[in-house]
């Protein structure tokens, strides 16, 4: 009998503990506690492109820092030819696109009057029929220009030389001619340091 209730005892103590074992909760596995281990990561990645995508936007706006300073180098020339008379600027212009000789030692400009003889050595020669400038350089071999402005950026070219040489009296007809063939030229605005170059060798007579 007392061997019978031992195995009783046995078995109910055997019973206790299988049941006691069911109730605790299974360990996580390594799998379910891989997203909860993967979300560091994740952030660290927003992260990295956040920081990627500022470094693009700050680079970007040195980039539009640099391309503003390039226009305002861009207009630099042009900024200095203020401090020179229009006059001055066309003068240049005019010889910088149109003079023979662009080494020369001095610009000198000439005004003559509406009614001026274009050959005053000719008693027969015609007479400008309006104001003119007349550009030439230091030595007769550098030529000159000899024009009208418009007022428009073209000025009218005269086809006649610095120095009169022939034989004369050459006759109305001769500079009736030289006065209805002058050439519309357009000025184009050229570089402004060759401009300023001649304009520091510009003398007005």
């Amino acid at each position: 009998m007392k061997k019978m209730t031992r195995v009783f005892y046995f078995s109910a103590a055997i019973a206790l503990l299988a049941g006691c074992g069911n109730d605790v909760e299974p360990e996580a596995t390594d799998s379910e506690q891989t997203p909860a281990a993967e979300t560091p990561a994740e952030e660290t990645e927003e992260g990295a492109t956040a920081d990627q995508s500022g470094e693009e936007d700050d680079s970007a706006a040195d980039e539009s820092e640099t391309s503003g300073s390039d226009d305002t180098d861009s207009e630099t020339g042009e900024s200095a030819l203020d401090a020179y008379s229009s006059e001055q600027i066309k003068y240049a212009r005019v010889w910088l696109q149109l003079g023979p000789n662009q080494e020369i030692d001095g610009l000198y400009v000439k005004q003559i009057p509406s009614g001026t003889q274009l050959n005053p050595n000719d008693e027969t020669s015609g007479v400008y029929p309006e104001d003119v400038i007349q550009l030439a350089g230091s030595r007769l071999v550098d030529g000159s220009v000899t024009y009208s402005g418009n007022g428009d950026g073209t000025i009218n070219v005269y086809n006649v030389p610095l120095r009169w040489d022939g034989e004369y009296p050459a006759g109305e007809e001769f500079y009736e001619e030289l006065i209805n063939d002058t050439e519309l030229v357009e000025i184009d605005t050229g570089d402004d340091e060759e401009v300023i170059r001649l304009i520091k060798l510009q003398e007005t007579e």
